[in-house]
């Protein structure tokens, strides 16, 4: 059975659909207004694998994940660059599926916009304001009224009044209660506007992912999810927003994955250890960022640093070097342990981390049935590249992989070059000639190229 933590209860639980067979998930996506970083690597990643492994399980998915393309990040980052809102969120959005689909993340099945969902906005807020949980601020703006909602603070732990003492209201007064948050913003000159009852203006942003998600997935469903820093208070208001509209339970079951830090610090523009996923993909193959953000489990902290995305691509290295010089066939009958090995990790919360462990001995069986059974290696390789599938990995065949990083890079060697120097380190061997062909394989490891000598000849792969 699948369990899954549920950040509500605080506590793993045995995963049960509303519907039978069906599952709807909401992620909470992107503010486009800058390139994505490893923070929203991870999300994707990380949600990317939870729906393939739902999908391998038989599920029928809807899976959501919404862009947020109005707010003030976005307002203030155009008015900065000289462009139009729309020029600057269809510039970065197109950043973020290019980043996305390096990844090998899957895209979602609905990817609704904030500047689409405007009528679905409105109608809720009015919901609200109809049953008396929003109210007009003394500025005009729309604020939902939080002590109205029992169940505030359910979610993040936190303490009403502990919050409401730390907070203060605001100068002019507009909110009733120093927790209480904008819904709907009244129109600010020169910023974008839509007509509304309250007059024109543009919706806040935790109830924009209220009407979104159940503007896709129905007013009830089975998983919500996004970063863990997303947890309080943008969560909180989604559950306060979505079930005081609608009288009913917004989300089962809530997935929150943990914090990026940067060589065991937090990851700020401030401390300058920044990093954006093109920065990082300058520098490392994309499925050796992906291997790395698998290799944490979900929930726990995930630390970069060079060291583990060098040990990311070493590993990844070693399950290609298993699979090279074999024709991954159907395991069907193969494998069996593996595999319930592999499911038993997968089903455990997705602790990817395990899953990985097996992958690595199953590549270890598969070296050691090369010589001793062929047959069954080529089995067992197509055990290895279905149940890496699922994790998204191993995309590439054996060979790309080995001999393809690199390759075309500035002074770099390509296969050509590479062939020929290992003819001629062939062809000194055959005359002898042991200094020369000890030189020749220096060079090429100098120039970050391994050769593999074995009965059946000379292989070689990058570093």
């Amino acid at each position: 059975m699948l369990k899954i933590h549920n950040t509500l209860t605080r506590k793993k639980e045995t995963f049960a659909p509303i519907a039978p067979g069906r599952i709807g998930i909401y992620v909470c996506g992107m503010t486009v207004y800058d390139y994505c970083h490893l923070g929203h690597a991870r999300v994707m990643v990380v949600f990317d694998t939870v729906v393939r492994y739902l999908r391998h399980l038989g599920f029928q998915v809807n899976y959501v994940r919404n862009i947020t393309d109005i707010d003030d990040k976005i307002i203030k980052r155009a008015a900065e660059k000289g462009e139009s809102i729309a020029e600057l969120t269809a510039r970065f959005i197109d950043a973020m599926h290019e980043d996305e689909q390096a990844l090998g993340v899957l895209p979602p099945d609905h990817e609704p916009r904030a500047t689409d969902s405007i009528d679905a906005i409105i109608a809720m807020i009015q919901r609200l304001q109809d049953q008396g949980y929003a109210y007009v601020g003394g500025n005009g703006d729309v604020f939902y009224a939080v002590g109205r909602f029992s169940g505030y603070g359910r979610l993040s732990g936190k303490n009403i009044e502990e919050l409401r003492a730390g907070e203060r209201v605001d100068v002019d007064e507009a909110k009733r209660d120093p927790l209480d948050f904008v819904l709907w913003k009244s129109a600010k000159p020169g910023e974008p506007q839509w007509a509304s009852p309250w007059g024109p203006g543009r919706p806040g942003w935790h109830i924009e992912c209220s009407a979104m998600s159940t503007g896709c997935l129905g007013e009830h469903f089975d998983i919500h999810g996004g970063g863990m820093d997303l947890q309080f208070p943008h969560h909180e208001n989604e559950i306060a927003q979505s079930e005081g509209a609608t009288g009913e339970t917004f989300v089962n079951l809530w997935m929150h994955n943990g914090f990026v830090r940067v060589n065991e610090e937090k990851m700020s523009k401030s401390l300058g250890n920044f990093f954006t996923v093109r920065e990082i993909l300058q520098r490392y193959r994309p499925e050796a960022v992906r291997f790395f953000i698998l290799n944490s489990h979900y929930r726990s902290p995930l630390n970069y640093s060079d060291e583990n995305l060098d040990e990311a691509n070493a590993a990844l290295t070693r399950l290609y070097t298993a699979l090279r010089g074999l024709e991954p066939e159907s395991g069907e009958g193969f494998g069996a342990e593996y595999r319930e090995r592999f499911e038993a990790a997968m089903q455990d919360d997705f602790n990817t981390p395990v899953a990985l462990s097996v992958l690595f001995e199953l590549a270890r069986e598969i070296n050691r049935q090369k010589e001793a059974d062929p047959a069954a290696a080529h089995s067992l390789a197509g055990v290895l590249k279905e149940l890496a599938g699922i994790l998204g990995l191993l995309g590439d065949t054996a060979e790309d992989w080995l001999q393809g990083n690199g390759e075309g890079e500035t002074g770099g060697l390509d296969a050509t070059q590479i062939a020929a120097l290992i003819q001629c380190r062939q062809d000194a061997k055959k005359a002898k000639n042991w200094a020369e062909a000890d030189r020749i394989r220096d060079e090429l490891k100098r120039q970050g190229i391994v050769l593999e000598d074995s009965p059946s000849g000379t292989t070689w792969r990058r570093e």
